[in-house]
């Protein structure tokens, strides 16, 4: 298994991307949770965050649409953000 979840989400310019990057790190910092890895920043059109049981995606819009990861993945379910969060949380 590569992680459980994947949570794609895109800007619409390389600043946006950073900052949307900047907060997912900064909520989970504060919860004591460290990315594991992390790709992409110094380019800014897809930066990923691996915390192993999550990977997170933040993709520059056009790169979005080019790499479309969700017809890749097609065949796994869609989890609501909010139900995916309570998974998480509760270990």
């Amino acid at each position: 298994m590569i992680t459980d979840y994947f949570v794609i989400c895109s800007g619409s310019s390389d600043r946006q991307v950073h900052s949307v990057v900047d907060e997912v790190e900064r909520v989970l910092l504060e919860r004591g949770i460290k990315a594991f890895h992390r790709e992409g920043e110094r380019e800014g059109h897809w930066v990923l965050l691996d915390y192993v049981d999550f990977v997170v995606h933040v993709f520059l819009q056009e790169d979005r649409d080019y790499y479309d990861l969700e017809r890749l993945w097609r065949d796994a379910p869609v989890v609501p953000f909010e139900e995916a969060q309570a998974r998480i949380s509760a270990g």
